[in-house]
């Protein structure tokens, strides 16, 4: 019962992080980055995330850009962005590095 139930866990944890890494391609190229009129950041210590433009299985929709605290010192912002791979477009999520 045990080895049953730890082979289930583990199989889970497999699916879970393929799933994680799969990525869609987009057969249509992004349009262009809108143009952002950025408000005050709220305080010292936030950094400007860029809006970017997402699939949402039919069309692009435009996620607008956010004022956000690094999760911690000297962190940086990588903006997301679109790369052109296996004869489409794949969206390279925005992170911190």
């Amino acid at each position: 019962m045990f080895r049953k139930s730890l082979l289930s866990a583990v199989f889970g944890a497999f699916l879970a992080v393929g799933a994680a890494n799969a990525q869609v391609v987009v057969p249509v190229a992004p349009p262009r980055p809108l143009v952002e009129h950025r408000v005050p950041a709220p305080g010292p210590g936030y950094v400007w995330t860029p809006g970017y433009h997402r699939w949402d299985g039919r069309a692009y929709v435009w996620v607008p850009g956010a004022w956000m605290r690094p999760p911690r010192p000297h962190a940086h912002w990588v903006a997301a962005h679109w790369a052109r791979r296996r004869g489409g477009w794949v969206l390279v999520e925005g992170h911190w590095r």
